[in-house]
């Protein structure tokens, strides 16, 4: 029989000349996972390959490598009803295979808790649904699968048909595999070779199978290739050829025709490049970003279909074998870390930021990636770091720079592990891909701290604003009323509450990794209401009730300020003085009691100028009483 499967990895078995029974699809749950403003920093590819042909093209590669990789293929619902049928239980396959695959054929069980999600810190909850168990996980019936293949169909969502139909192609290949291992064979090109028209249900399901693993090639060996290419290169001259010309006019595929042996020869030619590795590894689906893209439909399958909040239980054995596709991917232990920490983070976001898990688990990876960055310099995987880190970094910080309209009672709980994650994104761009801060000394920069300082400020600058537009509509709405409270006075006062809310809700968060949060606050208020107090008390000519009641909530909202920095500041090294002096002081009272002065004065010199008038009134008075005198007495 191996001289059987040698031949059929050219050519196709007259035996499955007829197409398969149909089977009717089953419905798989929908995806609940929001739309998000998040573009995968893993990378964007040239080529017009769908997040569904990524999917269905990372499942070929699963099943390629775990049944190569171990004594016997993976077994699902699929393959195990139609076994006898393929030739699984054949004789020739027992001689190849072992019947008793502990890797790959062993139920799974959730009995015991994943080393994995408590090395993560997620909990395992014992009373959730299990994948495949929900609606259209298979002909009616709800069932828990119980191998590892079955469990990764599920979660990827392949339908029965598809996985039977790759199953058949991997045997088929598997034949001509004798001494070689999967990381010398380019998949598509052999799933191209072994399947036809006839293997699938219709001509538009094959037509949009084939140009799939046609795009695949395209973006695995042309467009985004491990080994660069050279312009001149008459084989990748020649396979954009074909594979356009393909595209617009399908090839006859599953035969050893000579467009088949055109194609084979072009392909092999590309992928056969060596990387320097001096390996016989063939480079059809490792280049950047092809391969981060594949490895991360990959990893999003340890999330359980039916809640999409929480991973499989069976996360660790489905990682084992997740972890096999590096072969063929070309993953490491860094890229892989580096993924998956995006992976976490991103469906945190995209299932509403509820399941705080998630983000515990993506901070604690990221402690991990940061490692990895000190210990390597390579430029590949500086510019992923760099790319995830800045979208997790710019996606925290669109909120923590503006906390104040991000989180309420509602949702405060979140605002901890926002502020861990951007914080540790931050240290790992400044401290580990900046050259910047390697000309610094390490002690000159405090990553966390100045993050911190810049989102307080920030906020409380955009906070105060919204609260003087509040102020001035409060104006406008009571200005028939009697004794109208100025407009300053109005925002001292608002101003001094959102210092206390401030300090109650946000500071004791922001503490622990600012140690003076509630002092840099207060300090910012008290910048800001002193540029609109300045310009107040500049203009003020005279002592009027409107301004005393201005300066009055002034020096009062200034003493409240100074009190909250000081009582912040009491266990600080320099006792508060850094923040004080970024308070010089209103000097409301000073200007109160120059008004006062001011208006005492005014009140004498008026005074006196009036009994000076009267004293010159008087005295012509009396001088005209003086002149008369002498014809009173004359008459």
């Amino acid at each position: 029989m191996a001289h059987l499967f040698r031949d059929l990895s050219l050519g196709h078995s007259k035996r499955e000349s007829t197409p398969p029974p149909l089977q009717t699809k089953p419905r798989m749950p929908p995806s609940k996972l929001t739309s998000t403003d998040l573009q995968s920093p893993l990378g964007q590819l040239a080529s017009q390959l769908t997040d569904s042909d990524l999917r269905l093209t990372a499942y070929d590669v699963f099943l390629a490598v775990c049944r190569t990789s171990s004594s016997k293929p993976l077994s699902s619902s699929a393959s195990a009803s139609n076994s006898d049928s393929l030739g699984y239980n054949s004789p020739s396959q027992n001689n190849n295979h072992s019947p008793n695959s502990p890797a790959l054929q062993r139920s799974l069980t959730s009995a015991a808790a994943s080393k994995m999600k408590k090395a993560l810190g997620l909990k395992s909850p014992g009373s959730k649904k299990s994948p495949g168990s929900g609606p259209g996980s298979g002909e009616g019936k709800s069932k828990r699968p119980t191998t590892v293949g079955e469990l990764m169909r599920i979660q990827m969502r392949i339908p029965e048909t598809v996985d039977s139909r790759v199953r058949r192609a991997l045997l088929r290949i598997g034949g001509g595999l004798v001494g070689r291992r999967i990381e010398s064979v380019v998949l598509p090109l052999e799933l191209l070779q072994q399947l036809k028209q006839s293997d699938f249900t219709d001509q538009q399901e094959y037509d949009a199978w084939q140009k799939r693993n046609l795009k695949v090639l395209e973006a695995g060996l042309l467009l985004h290739p491990r080994v660069s290419l050279d312009k001149s290169n008459n084989a990748s001259q020649r396979l954009r050829q074909i594979i356009h010309a393909a595209l617009d006019r399908p090839i006859e595929t599953g035969k050893n025709n000579e467009s088949m042996q055109v194609l084979r020869s072009a392909v092999m030619s590309l992928a056969s490049r060596s990387d320097g590795s001096f390996s016989d590894s063939c480079h059809w689906a490792d280049g950047i970003p092809l391969n981060l893209r594949l490895y991360e439909m990959l990893l999003e399958t340890c999330f359980d279909i039916n809640d999409e909040t929480s991973i499989v239980e069976e996360v660790d054995e489905l990682m084992e074998h997740i972890k096999k596709t590096w072969v063929v991917l070309g993953i490491n232990q860094m890229l892989h870390n580096l993924c998956f920490t995006w992976v976490l983070f991103h469906r945190f976001v995209a299932t509403g930021q509820v399941e705080m898990d998630l983000l515990y688990a993506a901070d604690g990876q990221l402690a991990e990636v940061a490692k990895d960055a000190k210990a390597t310099k390579d430029p590949g995987y500086s510019r992923i770091l760099s790319s995830t880190l800045t979208s997790v970094l710019g996606w925290a910080e669109k909120r923590l720079l503006a906390y104040h309209d991000t989180f309420d009672s509602g949702n405060i709980y979140t605002m901890q592990g926002i502020v861990s994650l951007g914080v540790s994104a931050a240290k790992i761009l400044v401290e580990d891909v900046s050259s910047e801060y390697r000309r610094k000394r390490k002690g000159e920069v405090d990553v966390a701290r100045n993050r911190i300082d810049t989102y307080i400020r920030s906020s409380l600058r955009t906070a105060f604003a919204q609260r003087m537009e509040k102020a001035d509509s409060s104006r406008r709405a009571s200005k028939n009323q009697p004794n109208p409270l100025p407009v300053l006075a109005i925002l001292a006062k608002d101003v001094g509450e959102l210092a206390v809310h401030e300090t109650k809700v946000f500071s004791p968060i922001l503490k622990g990794w600012h140690p003076l949060a509630a002092g840099v606050a207060v300090a910012t208020l008290h910048s800001c209401y002193a540029n609109e107090i300045k310009q107040f008390m500049s203009g003020i000519m005279e002592l009027t009730p409107d301004a005393v009641q201005v300066l009055r909530a002034a020096d009062k909202l200034e003493k409240d300020l100074v009190q909250i920095a000081v009582e912040d500041a009491v266990d600080s090294e320099d006792g508060g003085k850094a923040i004080i002096r970024e308070m010089p002081p209103y000097e409301a009272e000073t200007a109160i009691a120059n008004l006062v002065k001011g208006w005492i004065k005014t009140r004498l010199d008026l005074r006196n100028g009036l009994t000076g008038i009267c004293n010159k009134r008087y005295g012509i008075h009396r001088q005209i009483k003086k002149d008369m005198l002498p014809l009173q007495l004359k008459y």
